[in-house]
């Protein structure tokens, strides 16, 4: 049975998503943006909004009781492939090797925002990603 993830700092919305779910021993994330807590949008420059972004989504993986370890997808979402080289040097302030799986869309997101990101992480016994 799906459970919806509540905690502090878990971005809440009244679009008709949840910030995320757990299922089994996956927890899936919606993708999060540059958003304070109760999801309105803070447009500012791309590493800003990114960092934002990472921030917003390891508040929801810590009330999963994970953390960016426990990662195993990343889906990264850029308005423009001009921040291509700040996406990647900012998402190894976040993400280590092995690096989970990832999928990067350019050119998809609009105006509102700059960088979305949507990830999957698996809560077994250890870091499925350590060696």
């Amino acid at each position: 049975m799906a459970q919806v993830i509540h905690g502090p700092g878990v971005i809440k919305s009244s679009l008709p998503f949840s910030a995320a779910i757990r299922a089994g021993n996956f927890v899936f994330v919606s993708g999060m943006a540059s958003a304070d807590e109760e999801g309105r949008i803070i447009r500012d420059t791309f590493e800003h909004e990114a960092r934002r972004t990472y921030q917003n989504i390891s508040r929801t993986l810590a009330a999963a009781g994970l953390n960016f370890s426990h990662v195993v997808q990343a889906r990264c979402y850029l308005a423009d492939q001009k921040d291509w080289d700040a996406h990647n040097r900012i998402y190894r302030d976040f993400f280590s090797e092995p690096f989970p799986v990832r999928t990067t869309l350019i050119g998809c997101l609009g105006t509102l925002v700059k960088y979305e990101v949507d990830v999957v992480a698996y809560d077994g016994n250890s870091s499925p990603r350590s060696t």
